[in-house]
């Protein structure tokens, strides 16, 4: 029987200097009804540990330790193992902002939306913020997340219904980098009711250190996956599709990993046409060592832009 309204679920793989201050920024919410599923994906140093010895003093925390299997296995584990009626999930690296599950669960019950989404803040102090409000539609969403702009939380922060995500959480363990954003596509293809809100739930830390490698054989498979999710309305989103992979492309081009076009991306400059936007065009049609400069400095400039510098 369901006894919980929230369950939180957190898959935690090799984050000993993290997850006591996630767990804590959780297990200080003003909410009462909730339980906190920590998930140790096979963790080689002290997470689970530290999980372990927070449950000894928190009911509401249940910790499972399990093969790892990748961060969308523990997801769908700690899914599996959960009670509530709404699932919010958390990387054990993050943060909930105060008063976040209460005000979440609230806006949820009072729309009846699917999902509720809203900005993010990250240790820098930049606001994330799409700009959207209220009820919004499914499409533009989809499309932000195939640029990879994430001005949104994508999978994160979300307080969604719980029917919303069967199914959702499938994507093969290969795949290591955004898998989030993968997840929120399937649940978007659906087109769930979505109602976006003002005021931040979640604290992102970003560029933490991990061990995940994007290599081409991740990308082959993530690339399948992603079109067969998108296939229901692939006429709408192939340009879309085509712009994702240049963008994985230009990411590519910025580590310098310039064998990449010959060995997957070349077929690529026979898909492009006037729906893409010219600057992403010319990274594909340019010599990649060319690219690398107007790629590297675009992003430096834009990190040091959203970062106030």
């Amino acid at each position: 029987p369901i006894v919980m309204e929230i369950s939180v679920i957190i898959p935690v793989y090799n984050k000993t200097a993290y997850i006591g201050r996630c767990l804590k920024s959780i297990f200080l919410q003003d909410f009462s009804s909730f339980e906190v599923i920590a998930v140790d994906d096979g963790s080689t140093d002290a997470s689970g540990k530290i999980c372990d010895q927070w449950a000894e003093k928190e009911a509401r925390l249940h910790v499972y330790h399990i093969p790892n299997g990748g961060v969308t296995a523990a997801r769908r584990y700690g899914l599996e193992h959960s009670q509530g009626r709404y699932v919010m999930f958390a990387d054990a690296d993050d943060l909930l902002t105060e008063g976040a599950l209460q005000r979440m669960y609230d806006i949820i019950q009072e729309t009846d939306a699917d999902e509720v989404i809203g900005p993010y803040d990250d240790q820098y102090g930049v606001r994330h913020d799409s700009g959207w409000r209220g009820w919004t539609e499914t499409e533009p969403l989809v499309r932000d997340l195939l640029a990879t702009r994430n001005s949104f939380c994508v999978l994160w922060g979300i307080i969604f219904k719980r029917e919303l995500l069967d199914g959702c959480l499938d994507a093969p363990r290969e795949i290591v980098e955004r898998e989030d954003s993968l997840m929120q596509i399937k649940c978007l293809m659906k087109q769930p009711k979505v109602f976006f809100i003002e005021e931040p739930a979640y604290l992102h830390y970003e560029d933490m250190p991990n061990d995940r490698i994007e290599d081409l054989e991740m990308i082959r498979i993530y690339d399948a996956e992603l079109r067969k999710t998108l296939q229901p309305q692939w006429e709408r989103y192939r340009s879309a599709f085509v712009g994702h992979q240049i963008k994985v492309y230009e990411k590519f081009i910025d580590k310098r990993q310039f064998h990449v076009l010959d060995a997957y991306y070349r077929p690529l400059r026979k898909q492009l046409d006037k729906s893409i936007p010219f600057a992403d065009r010319m990274a594909l049609l340019l010599p990649p060592r060319i690219s690398y400069f107007f790629v590297h400095y675009y992003k430096l400039i834009r990190k040091h832009h959203l970062r106030g510098n």
